[in-house]
């Protein structure tokens, strides 16, 4: 069996995949969401749209895909964390992790008002509402299963901090579209998750 061609076979795919999804969202946040077509998107990734709805079904799909992407990503870093390691202490460096991917969209590109808004007005999409909600139901599915992996817990416990997780990247996203100047994603994410892992205390 040839291993390598079918393994990088699989990585071109992928790369495909990554590059429809960016295309998508670039498109969506500079011309908004009603005025970018299917054809548009696999011209800007340089595939043909046959390409395209071998991948995805909708522009929809194509733009949560990333969402749900960095979502596995966390949740394979925390399947990696160390083993002793505090379950709070574990989800915040596999977030980190998870951030650190790369992000074409915003690579070389100002952090300008226009980019942010474009990005705002595009999370904001009712159209794509549903596409979210089912990633972010995957997303707490994967890491609840492995939360149950390295805690032994039950269900309950899993689910419930899988949620949490799933919130708190929902604070952090607001909060940095939000946010002028936006801040560094790093400082939000430590400190949401510290916040957690201390037990969310009343502020003072």
């Amino acid at each position: 069996m040839d291993t390598d061609g079918a393994g990088l076979r699989e990585r071109k795919k992928q790369q495909t995949r990554i590059a429809l999804s960016w295309a998508a969202i670039r498109l969506t946040v500079e011309r908004g969401y009603d005025n970018v077509r299917v054809e548009d998107i696999a011209a800007e990734a340089g595939v043909s749209t046959r390409t395209f709805s071998n991948y995805f079904g909708t522009k929809g799909e194509a733009i949560v895909a990333r969402h749900h992407d960095r979502a596995r990503a966390i949740a394979a870093a925390l399947r990696e964390r160390p083993a002793g390691e505090p379950i709070w202490e574990a989800i915040t460096g596999a977030t980190l992790a998870g951030f650190a991917l790369g992000e074409p969209v915003t690579e070389g590109r100002p952090a300008d008002h226009s980019w942010a808004e474009g990005l705002r007005l595009m999370v904001a999409e009712p159209a794509l509402q549903g596409e979210f909600q089912k990633a972010g139901a995957a997303a707490e599915a994967e890491i609840a299963h492995v939360v149950a992996e390295r805690t032994g817990a039950d269900d309950l416990y899993a689910w419930l901090v899988a949620g949490v997780v799933g919130a708190a990247l929902n604070v952090v996203t607001r909060e940095w579209l939000r946010a002028e100047p936006q801040p560094p994603m790093d400082e939000l994410l430590r400190d949401v998750f510290g916040r957690l892992a201390a037990g969310l205390p009343e502020p003072h």
